[in-house]
């Protein structure tokens, strides 16, 4: 069993971001520059939020963060984003999801520019995702993407089984895999909640992903012997034992799957770090015009 480090392997690869940068404004004297919105005060997105602002600090971003309390209305939110499609000097935009129940999740991503959409999820380049055109790529998705490349793990003809159908993970997942790419070629199938006999799939998987927010869902009778295990589950646990007071969890029973895999990822320190290695990728692309030129 290998472990896919994924807290490495975004180190190694903010060092070479860190370069691009360099590069970059010594061509344009223009660095990237990515604004966040952050909407209440949900203690997993303060903390996402925070790794973000320091992660573009790592690598020679500029970044912006917009803070607003939980009720604020959906026209200030909008406002707000309508105000940074027009900033020229901002290249990447993403409001913190979840949102308070009063706003429009759909709508806040739909008003975002699909040329600022550094999250991936505007419809436009989740359709041209969907299509093989160049699209920003939702971050978590193409973490697990550049995972699979820099371990060599081939997909080409696997049969792949992803747990979850969310238009963040599973959906977009399932599309990039199975397309005429590399890493992709691989024949997918997507369970969710009302799939019956779920480890009747997982069991035949070479590649299984797990993304339903279940801590320890996957146990080791539904892996098959030397699968690839991808865990994107990060479930806050309460730990009397930690400092926070919590602790995360992965959607896989680690230490029993663990010896079942050719590669598996941890929590944390597998995905996680990977996803926003991803946003900081799709802020270079944008900051370069790479993808809508």
């Amino acid at each position: 069993m290998q472990l896919i480090d994924g807290k490495k392997i975004s180190e190694e690869i903010k060092v070479e971001i860190a370069e691009e940068v360099k590069k970059i404004k010594a061509a344009h004297g223009k660095i990237p520059h990515l604004a966040a919105i952050l909407v209440g005060n949900d203690g997993g997105s303060e903390t996402y939020v925070a790794h973000k602002v320091k992660d573009c600090e790592q690598v020679g971003f500029k970044s912006t963060l917009v803070r607003y309390p939980a009720e604020v209305k959906e026209a200030e939110l909008l406002g707000k984003i309508l105000e940074i499609n027009m900033d020229g000097d901002i290249d990447g935009l993403i409001v913190q999801l979840p949102l308070p129940a009063h706003i429009s999740e759909q709508k806040v991503i739909e008003t975002i520019n699909p040329v600022k959409d550094v999250d991936g999820f505007h419809p436009i380049n989740t359709g041209r995702m969907v299509i093989g055109l160049p699209a920003y790529i939702s971050a978590t998705p193409m973490g697990i993407l550049e995972l699979l490349t820099r371990y060599n793990i081939d997909i080409t003809g696997t049969y792949c089984v992803i747990i979850g159908r969310s238009n963040i993970v599973g959906r977009p997942l399932s599309n990039l895999l199975s397309l005429k790419a590399n890493p992709g070629d691989a024949t997918v199938t997507v369970c969710h909640s009302r799939t019956r006999n779920i480890p009747e799939y997982t069991r035949q998987a070479d590649i299984l992903i797990a993304a339903m927010g279940k801590p320890g869902f996957v146990t080791a009778d539904m892996v098959k012997e030397g699968a690839v295990v991808i865990d994107v589950g990060t479930t806050r646990v309460p730990a009397t034992d930690t400092k926070s007071g919590y602790r995360l969890k992965g959607d896989v029973a680690f230490n029993e799957v663990a010896p079942k895999c050719s590669f598996i990822t941890p929590v944390p320190g597998g995905v996680g770090p990977m996803t926003r290695i991803a946003l900081l990728k799709n802020t270079l692309l944008a900051a370069g015009k790479k993808i809508y030129s």
